[in-house]
């Protein structure tokens, strides 16, 4: 037996897919999914069941996503050695979205979709989104390289078609979307960062200059608001559980999980307002954002 009976029952997939139903998942829906393995269960069949039944509960007619970002992203690196410093100025890949392996800090489902047939990938390598099913394509591309939280991305369009995200074992403070609500609201006191990666050209590695809000520090600041320390990520866990307890998202049991359901629109909704209460003194001074998504004339799979 390769399984490990110590850990409770064996999950199968159609208890994962009438579990993710029984929670509420619409079928047909774009579902932005975060999932913990190791918080499920031993599932029969590992990450490829999980998918599975991912697309068992969306349908058809669904798309199943996830961030992915990029395993080996040089993030901080005026932190590094110099040593360590010019080995990937001299010789990193660059990032490319299609064979650039995902991050496994973000589970290892992401990975698994990146690298289902006929997925698609966005081309931003700190906030890659992968996808597979009909609005795959839609959903992706484009994703604009900055203000990657922002107007013209995957995060822009999971809310203007009415998509869902999961939390299936994941903590609250992963939920991605809230970093549109942040990137989105017109605040005088957002933090940004500049920082650079390196992109994969035709004429071989680029290293391209970003600018975004600051998720790294927190692009507000939550320590003023949130008695938890100063981990930025506790604020994105403060405005997921205000918003539980305002009716927006459900909770419930999936095989050994808690899993939550927001709708997407809904939940920026709420964000924005939850952070216009808290971050609206001083003057406005908020950039353009002149990509905006039209879905009309995307080419929807």
């Amino acid at each position: 037996m390769s399984g490990d009976w110590r850990r409770g029952a064996p999950v199968r997939r159609s208890e994962l897919a009438n579990a993710l139903r029984a929670l509420g998942v619409p079928e047909g829906c774009v579902l932005l999914a975060h999932t913990s393995m190791r918080s499920i269960g031993w599932v029969v069949g590992g990450t490829e069941t999980v998918v599975r039944a991912l697309m068992d509960a969306v349908g058809p007619g669904g798309t199943v996503a996830a961030v992915a970002s990029w395993s080996d992203i040089p993030l901080r690196m005026d932190e590094w050695p110099p040593d360590w410093q010019s080995a990937y100025l001299d010789e990193m890949p660059g990032f490319d979205p299609d064979h650039s392996e995902a991050n496994p800090r973000y589970g290892r489902v992401p990975e698994r979709i990146r690298s289902w047939p006929g997925s698609r990938k966005s081309a931003h390598p700190d906030q890659r989104v992968v996808a597979i099913g009909r609005q795959a394509r839609w959903l992706t591309a484009p994703h604009a390289l900055d203000d990657s939280f922002g107007a013209c991305t995957p995060f822009a369009r999971l809310v203007d078609c009415g998509g869902q995200v999961l939390m299936l074992g994941a903590p609250l403070r992963s939920l991605t979307l809230l970093h549109h609500a942040e990137a989105v609201v017109e605040l005088p006191r957002k933090r940004r960062r500049t920082y650079s990666l390196p992109i994969a050209t035709p004429d071989g590695t680029v290293w391209r200059t970003l600018h975004d809000i600051d998720v790294e520090h927190g692009p507000f600041p939550y320590e003023e608001v949130v008695d938890r320390g100063i981990d930025p990520l506790e604020g994105i866990a403060a405005m997921a559980e205000a918003a539980l307890a305002a009716g927006v998202g459900v909770r419930g049991r999936v095989a050994s999980a808690d899993g939550h359901l927001f709708p997407a629109a809904a939940l920026v909704k709420f964000a924005m307002r939850w952070l216009e209460e808290r971050f609206s003194s001083a003057p406005e001074r908020q950039p353009e954002h002149p990509c905006r998504d039209d879905r009309k004339r995307q080419d929807r799979e």
